[in-house]
């Protein structure tokens, strides 16, 4: 990213730390960049629970005062019950922080140095409740832009995937269990901190326990989701993800059901904002939030109107690695979604093999039972931009599955779009998954993940009333892949694995399964885009990434990260450990956060009853003689009939300890 000295900004900035005050008395910490000539301009609020003054300061350095220096004042807000704000947060995106955001907007709206036009922006949370926010219509929101983030809570976030319990639930709690442990600055917030500290310790309660107690699509998923009501949104709409994302597939449809002027934007990232884009390469996404909100806040004629409605990032074949500095293609751009230059191409599925488009076979039933370890190789449902995380060689994981696999292709191939797999199949027994693959074969061997997907087929018809199996019975059942752009070259093969585990990015069924699945009925279809369609996009439609030179900050201790995969053949245990350990770090005011992160995922044999995930996290804050500190541990096991949550904090003012505070709790499973 090339930076920009704040000096050289087109207008000059100046930043001022204040307080937003809501109507029931609550202070809300904010920091707000805006230009120095006085001439009234839009706000663009981001409103996170992720710590302004410190977690998040360098990356909000970087493009706050990017916006304001040309003429969008950036506004930081942190929610209520972080950072320093007043109260204390216990879940994601509940009607008061919609409520609180509305005031905040209505606030910035009303101030004499803002034009009275507001816009919203963020990435991941920040970007749902821009998502949600915009579909409650506040007076003076006139755009959005949405990065990393979704339109439907239950089927397309963290949380659920195909009714699958995913491992990131985990994780994603035991994250937020950490997060609201932490204190306020008592330098900020003053007298009182202690006590609002104790306050969030005591108050912020278990999330993952909640989720795990809404294992189907129900009111509390659909709260927040606007995919409800895509007409409830009335303002333009930015929408943004990547691949190696989470979030992908909610551009797509947030681009073909919205009913006001959008664009959708995929590129090769993981879990980040496209200017500090990795997998690169990075764009020049920064400028093009300042066209999007200079038309749409201030009326700019800048074109930022016309041209795709979606621009992707048609990936070229890479080896598989578990991390990429960048990742070749080209930009491709579509004037509607769905494309008219893309078909779904349907191919029977053989025995050991995908058919031609032409191609049919007899009817063979074929069975699968996949070892527990199938999954180890998978990375993370959300790369969260913290590699080594993304899924390593396909050729283990097929080992324990079902493939199937073309010949070599006789000329490229290339889709767009969700790919999808329609099995006829019968299962052994009443509650069973199937994760499907979708990988490039190199004429070497080496098998890349393209895309994969998963289905709980007790919900192979509804996520809000899913059904028990009924043993041997045959169903037909569609398995979505996550969308995706992929250039399949000559020479190369298509695959597509099957397998009845996929832990741990999956929570494994109840009891072990035997799968059998039907080829010869069962196919795989794919989005072909046409090979002689006009690629619709300049070669770099974007720049270069551009932002201000970032906050300098001292690396007092250094980081780690690391992902391992172990294998105990005396006790038959396998194990995936992840850290990411973000070392100590010293900003300029003097504070020092120090973070680590350990996840632990194991399982003994095929017996699922072993089956454990653990995470364990630690962050530290030290100003002068002045320490508090936050440990976390979070344990989850099962058996046949219930989830077990086990999860401790204890917080320290230096070494006192002022909180110890036990969870251990069960959640019946529900077709899970």
């Amino acid at each position: 990213m090339r930076t920009i000295d704040p000096e050289d900004l087109p207008l000059k900035v100046e930043c001022e730390d204040t307080w937003i005050p809501l109507a029931d008395g609550t202070r809300l910490s904010a920091r707000i960049w805006r230009p120095e000539s006085g001439t009234p301009v839009p706000a663009v609020l981001e409103f996170i629970p992720y710590r302004l003054r410190d977690l998040t300061a360098i990356r909000d350095s970087v493009h706050h005062p990017y916006l304001a220096g040309h003429g969008i004042a950036g506004v930081r807000v942190d929610l209520r019950g972080s950072g320093d704000s007043d109260g204390v947060l216990t879940d994601e995106y509940l009607h008061e922080e919609f409520d609180d955001a509305e005031e905040v907007l209505a606030w910035l709206a009303a101030q004499p140095w803002c034009s009275g036009r507001t816009g919203m922006m963020g990435i991941s949370w920040g970007g749902f409740n821009a998502l949600q926010v915009a579909a409650r219509r506040p007076e003076s929101l006139g755009a959005i832009a949405s990065v990393c983030s979704t339109d439907d809570r239950y089927a397309d976030d963290v949380h659920y995937m195909g009714g699958c319990l995913l491992g990131d639930n985990l994780s994603w709690a035991s994250t937020m269990f950490s997060f609201n442990a932490c204190p306020p600055d008592p330098d900020a917030f003053g007298e009182g901190w202690e006590d609002a500290w104790l306050q969030r310790l005591h108050g912020s309660g278990l999330w993952a326990e909640k989720w795990l107690q809404h294992q189907r699509r129900d009111d509390y998923w659909r709260h927040g989701s606007v995919c409800e009501d895509y007409s409830a949104i009335e303002c333009p709409v930015l929408a943004v993800s990547g691949w190696a994302d989470g979030y992908s597939n909610s551009v797509f449809r947030l681009v073909e059901r919205l009913d006001v002027p959008r664009r959708g934007l995929i590129g090769p990232w993981s879990h980040t904002y496209p200017h500090l884009g990795n997998p690169g390469p990075a764009i020049g996404f920064l400028q093009e939030l300042v066209r999007w909100f200079d038309h749409w806040l201030a009326g700019a004629d800048n074109g930022v109107d016309e041209g795709p409605s979606l621009y992707t990032w048609m990936q070229d074949s890479v080896p598989p690695s578990t991390a990429y500095e960048d990742r070749p293609g080209r930009w491709v751009g579509e004037s509607s979604w769905p494309s008219p230059q893309v078909e779904a191409e349907r191919r029977t599925l053989l025995p050991g093999r995908i058919g031609g488009p032409e191609d049919t076979g007899p009817e063979e039933e074929l069975t699968v039972s996949s070892p527990l370890s199938v999954g180890q190789f998978a990375g993370k449902w959300c790369s969260y931009n913290a590699p080594p995380d993304l899924p390593y060689d396909q050729r283990e994981e097929d080992g324990g599955s079902l493939v199937f696999e073309t010949g070599p292709l006789a000329e490229p191939l290339e889709i767009l779009g969700a790919p999808a797999v329609d099995l006829v199949v019968a299962s052994n027994a009443p509650v069973a998954m199937v994760a499907a693959r979708l990988s490039d074969v190199a004429p070497d061997g080496a098998a890349t993940r393209v895309t994969y997907g998963l289905l709980n087929l007790t919900h192979r018809e509804s996520n809000a009333e899913p059904e028990p199996l009924e043993p041997g019975r045959r169903y037909r059942v569609r398995v979505p892949l996550n969308g995706v752009a992929q250039h399949f070259p000559a020479g190369h093969r298509i695959r597509v694995s099957l397998s009845t585990s996929y832990w741990p990015l999956a929570w494994p069924p109840p009891e072990p399964v035997q799968l059998t699945v039907v080829a010869g009925e069962s196919e795989v279809v794919l989005p072909v885009r046409d090979a002689d369609a006009p690629d619709g996009a300049e070669v770099d439609p974007f720049g270069p990434a551009e932002g201000v030179t970032p906050l300098t900050a001292v690396q007092v201790r250094p980081g780690d990260q690391r992902w391992e995969v172990r294998r105990d053949l005396v006790e038959y245990v396998s194990e995936l450990l992840v850290v990411k350990d973000l070392g100590c770090v010293r900003y300029p005011d003097g504070l020092e956060v120090d973070q680590r992160v350990e996840e632990r995922y194991s399982a003994r044999g095929d017996d699922i009853s072993s089956v454990r995930g653990e995470v364990r996290a630690t962050v530290t804050f030290r100003r002068g003689q002045h320490e508090a500190s936050a440990v976390t541990r979070t344990v989850q096991t099962s058996d046949t009939e219930d989830f077990h949550l086990r999860a401790t904090l204890d917080a320290y003012r230096g070494e006192t300890r002022i909180a110890s505070i036990d969870h251990n709790t069960s959640v019946p499973r529900d077709l899970v």
